[in-house]
């Protein structure tokens, strides 16, 4: 009897541990399941060399002439960075960094013409390890072909602005129409047909606009013909103090091609462009194309030629043109969002989307005279940058913190729940955008390097570090000159004051900040040598590049 009483409470007792881990394991599958769903999809859009400038929601004189409605919209919902910077300004790298969350010394991709290793860890493949489906449409420009995505259909290299060649797997195909049209829809129909509703998602919708040659679509030739946008008090500058400013090749009125850039005809009543070494983007265009755009051009290449500029307002002429093509040229890529964005409200996804807008880097609308990037002068060097969330990221807000395209990676796996390697540079931007951390406190320097030299434009090689309110740079190579700029006295960074004796201790503050940084990212002495080797193979590039033969300058 005693026995039978004993082996029921040990029956009784096991079954109930039974019981009780049962529901706890359906508890943490049930728990598993809702983490998953709650994991946010992931939306990323990238342009190409879009300046805050252009950008309506970072307020300059500029973009209120030409507003972006529709990126603006993303600051509104959600938070607009204010102090975001690129590690490396030129395209492929910025791309690479993105995806490594790795400075381009130790993800490998310095320069473009260089190849990415895609065996390497990257973003996408985090993602897919903890279950999301992940796409990729538009500019790739890493050479070799996309790892790690689900889907994906790039550009053939950089890429035209009409009838682009995109790449889907072994096939390369030309699509008739407009560049940005094309990547948007690419978008959205992955968005509505191909994505699985099983899975959180990411999908980065890459456009090759505004990059140069800032062709607008047909429909936006004379959008901005009668406006008369500023331009910078620096357009003329002499670059006193800065050696490397000297010696670049980006100046608008000095280096622009005057018909591949600023789509100047030979003479009154013709369409033929003057100097255009890369005939690729207008003789890819059909005659219908074609057609309409020499249209809208000749009326305005003809009143060029009937007020006979020259000098200053030759350069002011210039300077405009190029402003009113490049604007006009955004104008499709803020169309597109809105698209995208409405999609996502119409759909409900908007609800558990993060949504982010950026760039590869800055760019230049004239200051200091310039187009292109390259330098680590504020304006190429500064990313806009903006996200939302609801429930995440507070509508209307606005971060001061120094951030970089190191951050992104970081931040996508932070919000995806999945771990953040050791090994990235960078770390997430989530405890800003919940205000668990500071602004202050949480960077005190960012770090650049730029390694693309001689090449296209001729930046001379060059790193060094920004504070909230200093900036120190190293140009060298075939040169060695160090400039340092006081950004609450000189916003435009005209004044270098390295050798300011006012400034003396703030510049030895600065020299050890940067060794700081250097070891913190295992920078080494190989990254400022550069062999006999690499010097021919870079100025046979460069030649090649002058010569109009290779047209993926950037």
């Amino acid at each position: 009897m005693i026995f039978k009483k004993a082996l029921f409470v040990i029956l009784s007792f096991s079954l109930s541990i039974f019981s009780l881990n049962s529901c706890k394991n359906n508890s943490d599958e049930k728990k598993a399941s809702e983490d998953q769903n709650k994991r946010p999809n992931i939306v990323f859009i990238m342009t190409d060399d879009h300046a805050a400038q252009a950008i309506s929601a970072y307020g300059h004189p500029v973009s209120q002439l030409a507003p972006t409605p529709n990126i603006d919209r993303i600051a509104e919902n959600g938070v607009k960075f204010n102090n975001n910077f690129c590690t490396n300004s030129i395209c492929g790298p910025s791309r690479a960094v993105i995806l490594t969350g790795k400075h381009s010394h130790e993800n490998g991709f310095r320069m473009n013409g260089e190849v990415f290793d895609g065996s390497q860890p990257t973003l996408p493949k985090f993602l897919k390890e903890v279950g999301y489906a992940t796409a990729l449409v538009g500019k790739w420009h890493l050479h070799g072909l996309p790892e790690g995505f689900d889907h994906w259909n790039i550009l053939v290299d950089q890429g035209n602005y009409y009838n682009p060649d995109f790449i889907k797997g072994k096939d390369t195909t030309r699509i008739e129409g407009y560049a940005t049209d094309i990547i948007t829809k690419m978008g959205l129909d992955w968005l509505k047909n191909n994505r699985s509703e099983e899975k959180p998602f990411m999908l980065m919708v890459q456009h090759k606009a505004p990059h140069r040659n800032w062709m607008p679509a047909l429909r936006h030739l004379n959008k901005y013909d009668s406006t008369e946008f500023p331009l910078p008090n620096s357009y003329f500058s002499d670059h006193k103090g800065q050696v490397a400013a000297q010696q670049q090749q980006q100046t608008i009125y000095e280096d622009m091609y005057e018909g591949h850039d600023l789509k100047m005809s030979v003479e009154k009543g013709s369409d033929s462009l003057r100097h255009n070494p890369w005939k690729t983007d207008f003789e890819r265009m059909t005659k219908e194309q074609r057609d309409t755009w020499n249209k809208a051009y000749r009326p305005k290449n003809d009143a060029f030629h009937d007020a006979n500029l020259s000098g200053k307002e030759l350069a002011k002429w210039k300077g405009q043109r190029y402003l009113q093509d490049y604007l006009a040229t955004v104008a499709s890529v803020d169309e597109g969002v809105g698209e995208i964005l409405d999609y996502l409200e119409e759909s409900g996804l908007d609800e558990n989307t993060l949504i982010v807008y950026t760039t590869d880097q800055g760019f230049y609308l004239g200051e200091k005279g310039f187009f292109d990037k390259r330098f680590m002068y504020e304006e190429s060097l500064a990313m806009p940058m903006l996200m939302q969330l609801p429930g995440e990221i507070e509508a209307g807000s606005e971060i001061d913190a120094l951030t970089q395209n190191i951050d992104f990676a970081p931040t996508f796996l932070d919000f995806a729940n999945a771990e953040i390697p050791q090994d990235m540079h960078g770390k997430s931007l989530r405890p800003l955008i919940n205000n668990s951390v500071t602004d202050e406190d949480f960077r005190n320097a960012i770090y650049y390097h730029y390694y693309d030299f001689p090449a296209f434009h001729m930046v001379k090689r060059h790193y060094g570090i920004r504070t909230d309110r200093f900036k120190l740079m190293h140009f060298y190579d075939d040169i060695d000159e160090w400039e340092m700029y006081d950004l609450k006295e000189d916003p435009q960074e005209m004044n270098n004051i390295y050798n300011h004796p006012d400034y003396a201790e703030v510049r030895e503050q600065l020299h050890s900040s940067l060794d700081s940084l250097q070891q913190k990212y295992n920078v080494t002495e190989e990254e400022f040598a550069t062999t006999p080797e690499e010097k021919v193979e870079q100025a046979y590039r460069n030649f090649a590049r002058l010569a109009g033969e290779d047209p993926e300058e950037e």
